[in-house]
């Protein structure tokens, strides 16, 4: 039941209430002094209340501010004679109706004033009056006047009683309100009605308090109440935004009489508890009765259909609802709902159709538009029409437009639209609102400004639990785990319940094996808490476990959840366990879980998810075999149609040197996207094709992003061609891609292996050291080194380290390399035995071929064998394949045949291995031994790749 409802029943009750009723008292609720104070200068202040001046002619002037209603009212009163200290009738009865007056729209100065009136004339005896004051002073939200007049009134009846329960909850005091209720309990002589239980329980339904709802019910049932339909209505609405619907449907059930407002309040409570079914089933029931809907009734139909996505059933009902005349009125919730509608089925272009039609359009009807826009991709869009909506003087956005727009911010990391968004909410002065704040909070944390949200979040005087989850997910997406298990920490001494959101904040700063204690921690809360049967929170466990480098933790939990409740294993836990593994490097755990799940009694279907992780990790271990198994089964299960397993195909073909394969899936595409295209680059870049790779760049059909220009960028390198590495310069200054990492690192290796050394180092300077990443760091320490300039590169480590950049594994292979190329032995060595215990970086296998290829290059070749014989794990081909290359180099043909034989064994169709080998057999004049191994090298089929060398002659 609405607060007019509320009201109109006060109202009718003020008229039955008989007008000669007085009380003898000779103070008002307020004292004079008080009020007087109260007003502005230009009021009461200066009245003498000894003399015999009417009151009105002083304070005039004041009053021609007024609506035009209290104005007409002001010109009659004046119009009287001035009248005596005995009150007449006639002025007593133009004093209460100047009163009510001011009841239709009141502010505090108007209330104040016609207190003063009451006052100074003696009516505030009157009930009415002084009921007409109590609320002309809640509607001016001035609660505290309402209840010091409320106060001071000693014989109350049930209709002053009500308007004061009805001004409590009209200004949002609903605890004051059923206070009052008690309190009108324990009152002698004084009952209450119907239409005090009805406030009451809007009050409760306000506060969410079922439990005092039903004592409420079960007062009306014992008083005979239910008979008022006005208070059904409210029982039903209390009931449903309680989340209890089947009540809501036993009270309407029961009704004697059910009116338009009983039919509506029951197709609300079903819209509010997500039962659209039920809804366009009342809605359908009413259609057979004898009411006819309103634009209330065919907006919760409307909704109803956008929920189901029924969009010819909310066709019809647009249809309907023209033919009811709601087309065109200022009843405009009815068109602001087919907004949503259209724009939820996916007919955006009905919903900006019949949003220009619109006469009357709220602020509602451009936030319903906005959505829509938002909703069906139409990004630039929404952006224009937010920026057509603020320049319009008859409406201006609220805290739910920027509450529409921000989220599209942070989801598509606009931060410059997301800064003016901001400046906004400032201007507009809705910044305070604490959603808008904590969704400015989101929107910076994902657009990477983290130092601005931590500033917004340190500015709210009055957090809530979603704005320590913002904070804490906004430094755990971005990095900085330590600051945001500091930050949980202090939230539990803050609060002491927590929702899911919170549990998923935190979960991803455990991103490393150094927080795995952390990690169990926070399982143990979430146990206690009651969320381990929760899909959500069980998978964000899983993928921590992995992160962590706990696998067997993982699948120990997937086990356990797969034997507590079926139904929980469902496909999201096993992808959940299959993509944490490939995007941690754990491909050959990726696949196992695959073929565990495939066994698994409880049959899980695959989905788009499954293969297109499972078929990465196949790129990444360059297993052909199995990638193609998988394509098959895409094929057999009608999932090659998905552009995402698609994409991941073309990749696993271009990583396994199939390229053909990759071309053919590229072109039998049928809805390529621009990631299409970044895979086919880079296939074509990773196999050495350069060429095609450009040609494919000069057809693509998207605008280019930084993916596609270091695959582009690479293809410049391999070819050498310094002019078109240039073009693509420069087309990453005009889209502002220069500040990308992997942009900057590719442009320092192609400038660099073009000879433009010069201009690599530019670029590397002109960036802020900051905003340096790892991988412009380790591109500036191998083009040194490639250029033979090993102290520079030496030094650049250094400053690097000071900086507080940490080295990676990268790092050090190109520290190493410039080293080996500038005959640094001894300073190679130093970094390599430092690289654990100074830098936490473990030795791998190209930091082992580094340091034989350095000793190696210097002449040092027991070095070299001893540093292999000695290192821990079982060496790989590639070290052997480097003391192989020193020793041709060297002439040593004792040790090159020893290692040769070895390689032979590992690698018998490297023909690499082979060539070296007769090299050294040519050079010692060993001439019958180079026949033989040449030969040898016929026999087995093995061929010699084709040399070339490139000149730039002007590709296109």
């Amino acid at each position: 039941m609405g607060g007019w409802g509320v009201n109109a029943k006060i109202r009718e009750a003020a008229m039955r209430t008989s007008t000669n009723t007085f009380l003898t008292r000779r103070t008002s609720s307020l004292s004079l002094y008080q009020i007087s104070h109260r007003t502005t200068h230009h009021s009461l202040l200066c009245i003498d209340l000894h003399k015999p001046t009417h009151p009105l002619l002083l304070i005039k002037p004041l009053f021609y501010s007024f609506s035009s209603c209290s104005s007409s009212a002001f010109q009659l009163f004046n119009e009287m004679p001035h009248r005596g200290r005995e009150l007449e009738l006639t002025l007593f009865y133009h004093v209460i109706d100047l009163i009510k007056s001011f009841t239709a729209r009141p502010t505090s100065v108007t209330s104040r004033i016609a207190h003063c009136l009451a006052f100074k004339v003696g009516v505030l005896a009157h009930l009415p009056t002084s009921t007409s004051l109590l609320i002309a002073y809640s509607r001016a939200a001035d609660f505290s006047s309402s209840s010091a007049l409320f106060d001071e009134i000693v014989y109350r009846d049930v209709i002053l009683w009500n308007a004061m329960i009805t001004a409590s909850v009209e200004n949002q005091c609903f605890e004051v309100a059923v206070n009052l209720f008690l309190e009108l309990m324990r009152e002698e002589g004084v009952g209450f009605d119907s239409t005090t239980l009805l406030i009451v329980v809007s009050a409760s339904s306000h506060m969410g308090n079922l439990t005092q709802g039903r004592v409420l019910h079960g007062i009306s049932f014992k008083t005979g109440g239910l008979s008022d339909s006005f208070l059904c209505n409210a029982l039903i609405d209390m009931y449903a935004k309680c989340g209890e619907l089947s009540l809501s449907e036993c009270v309407f059930e029961g009704m004697e009489c059910r009116d338009l407002i009983s039919w509506n309040s029951i197709m609300r409570g079903c819209a509010y508890n997500n039962y659209p079914e039920k809804c366009f089933c009342y809605f359908k029931k009413m259609a057979y009765s004898s009411e006819l809907a309103d634009d209330v009734s065919l907006t919760c139909a409307v909704s109803a259909s956008a929920l189901l996505g029924k969009l010819s059933f909310g066709q019809a009902i647009h249809g309907w609802g023209i033919k009811l005349g709601y087309k065109d009125t200022s009843h405009n919730s009815f068109e602001n709902s087919l907004i949503t509608l259209y724009s939820q089925c996916g007919d955006i272009e009905a919903a900006e159709i019949l949003f220009k039609e619109m006469k009357y359009k709220d602020v509602i009807s451009w936030n319903a538009m906005l959505e829509g826009l938002a909703l069906n991709q139409r990004i630039w869009e929404a952006f224009d029409l937010l920026h057509e909506m603020q320049f319009l003087g008859c409406m201006q956005p609220d805290s739910v437009t920027v509450l529409t727009i921000i989220p599209l911010c942070a989801e598509l990391m606009f931060l410059r639209e997301g800064r003016a968004v901001h400046g906004l909410t400032v201007r507009r002065e809705i910044g305070s609102h604490l959603s808008v704040t904590n969704s400015l909070v989101d929107m910076y944390s994902k657009c990477k400004d983290v130092k601005m949200a931590e500033q917004l979040f340190k500015a709210i005087p009055g957090r809530d639990l979603v704005s320590w989850n913002a904070m804490i997910s906004g430094y755990s997406q971005n990095g900085h785990c330590r600051e945001a298990q500091y930050l949980f920490k202090q939230l539990l001494q803050s609060y002491s319940q927590f929702s899911l959101s919170t549990l998923l904040a935190i979960l991803p700063s455990c991103d490393s094996s150094e927080f795995l204690q952390f990690g169990k921690s926070i399982h143990c809360w979430q146990t206690k808490l009651g969320f381990a049967n929760n899909n959500l929170a069980v998978n964000s466990l899983m993928l921590m476990y992995v992160n962590c480098g706990d696998l067997l933790a993982c699948f120990s939990l997937l086990q356990t959840v797969s034997a507590a409740a079926a139904a929980a294993a469902d496909i999201d836990s096993w992808n959940t366990a299959i993509a944490g593994c490939t995007q941690n490097g754990h491909f050959w755990e990726a696949l196992k879980a695959f073929n565990i799940m495939r066994e698994d009694p409880i049959i899980v279907s695959h989905d788009s998810v499954t293969l297109f992780n499972l078929i990465s990790a196949c790129g990444n271990l360059e297993l052909v075999f199995e990638g193609g198994t998988l394509h098959g089964l895409a094929l057999k299960t009608s999932l090659e149609s998905d552009i995402r397993v698609q994409n991941a195909l073309i990749t696993m073909y271009g990583r396994c040197g199939e390229i053909e394969n990759a071309r053919t899936i590229f072109r039998l595409s049928c809805s390529r996207n621009l990631y299409s295209w970044n895979c086919m680059i880079s296939a074509f870049s990773q196999n050495k094709d350069g060429r095609k790779a450009l040609e494919l760049f000069r057809h693509i059909e998207f605008e280019p992003n930084e993916i596609t220009i270091v695959g582009i960028l690479s293809a410049c390198t391999q070819l050498g061609l310094l002019r078109h590495g240039k073009q693509i310069h420069s087309h990453v200054i005009r889209f502002g891609f220069q500040g990308n990492s992997f942009v900057s690192a590719a442009l320092l290796d192609m400038y660099s292996n073009c000879g433009r050394l010069d201009t690599a180092i530019q670029i590397f300077r002109s960036s802020p050291e900051p905003e340096r990443s790892v991988a412009a760091w380790n591109s500036m320490i191998s083009a040194f080194g490639f250029h033979s300039n090993g102290r520079k590169a030496i030094e650049l480590f250094h400053e690097m380290w000071e900086s507080g950049t940490r080295p990676t594994k990268s790092t050090f292979i190109s520290l190493l390399s410039a080293c080996s190329h500038t005959g640094l032995v001894n300073e190679g060595v130093r970094y390599y035995n430092n690289m654990w215990e100074l830098f936490d970086v473990e030795a791998e296998t190209e930091h082992h071929v580094c340091m034989v290829d350095m000793l190696g290059r210097a002449g040092r070749l027991d070095e070299a064998y001893e540093f292999i014989r000695q290192m821990p794990t079982q060496p790989e081909p590639g070290v052997w394949g480097a003391l192989l290359s020193a020793c041709n180099y060297h002439g040593d043909l004792k040790m090159g045949r020893e290692v040769a034989e070895l390689l032979f064994e590992l690698e018998p169709d490297n023909i690499g291995y082979y060539i070296s080998l007769s090299n050294m057999y040519v050079a010692g004049g060993r001439w019958k031994d180079a026949v033989v191994l040449r030969r040898m090298v016929e026999d087995k089929g093995l061929k010699k790749p084709a040399a070339y060398s490139l000149i730039d002659v002007g590709m296109g």
